[in-house]
């Protein structure tokens, strides 16, 4: 699929200025890792030449103290929880999280469906729970209206629908004679929060050790009939 141009030159931007990774940019720009691929093989990274030693000592008392902060957050979390778990729908947000939110990268809380309440109360608690932009990121089709779309999640997750932005799916040209299922596109609200995340998962850790799946119904057909 050929993708507008103005994708393939943020996404050299952001390698050769911002010095991203592959991965890093594919994620912003909720694109193909391949796609991304083919566009930045031939860029250099950009970052600076290898650091001495008085700066690798520099940088490691730096990631020290962002680790530090990281536990802390997961502490602070751990903290809440009990506060937190008392609140309609928390339990389900955290729940959802397990299932269906973006765990590859410590720096972001991500969740991404297709059915719209489910959105909304996932933007809902990223909104309370931190004090980051909340993100909203639209993967369609593209036979699919995209002024419609824009105001069908702005008015579900609350937001101007000129911040909504828009990605069309890769494979959106070869499923334009099959019935789709998700009419409104693919919807995922982001906040860009390192310990927010750290946060989230103590809340998981929490959830889990609450469910004692040690003595959980045993799985199987055998178990249910």
């Amino acid at each position: 699929m050929a993708y507008p141009r103005y994708l393939r030159d943020r996404a050299c931007e952001l390698r050769t200025e911002k010095h991203l990774s592959l991965i890093e940019i594919a994620d912003r720009l909720g694109l193909p890792k391949t796609t991304v691929y083919y566009w930045i093989k031939d860029l250099p990274l950009g970052r600076p030449r290898r650091a001495t030693r008085g700066q690798r000592t520099g940088n490691r008392g730096m990631r020290k103290k962002y680790r530090l902060l990281r536990e802390a957050a997961y502490n602070q979390g751990l903290v809440e929880y009990d506060d937190l778990i008392k609140l309609p729908t928390f339990r389900d947000f955290v729940v959802l999280y397990i299932a269906e939110g973006y765990k590859r990268n410590r720096n972001i809380a991500s969740i991404c469906t297709s059915d719209a309440p489910v959105v909304a109360m996932a933007a809902g608690w990223l909104r309370l729970l931190s004090a980051k932009r909340v993100i909203v990121r639209v993967q369609y089709h593209a036979d699919q209206d995209a002024d419609e779309l824009r105001h069908f999640w702005a008015t579900a997750v609350d937001v101007d629908p000129a911040t909504v932005d828009l990605v069309p799916k890769s494979n959106s040209g070869e499923l334009r004679h099959r019935a789709r299922r998700c009419m409104h596109g693919v919807a995922s609200v982001t906040v860009y929060d390192t310990y927010l995340q750290a946060r989230l998962q103590a809340w998981i850790d929490c959830v889990r050790e609450d469910w004692h799946l040690d003595s959980a119904v045993p799985a199987g057909r055998g178990a249910i009939w």
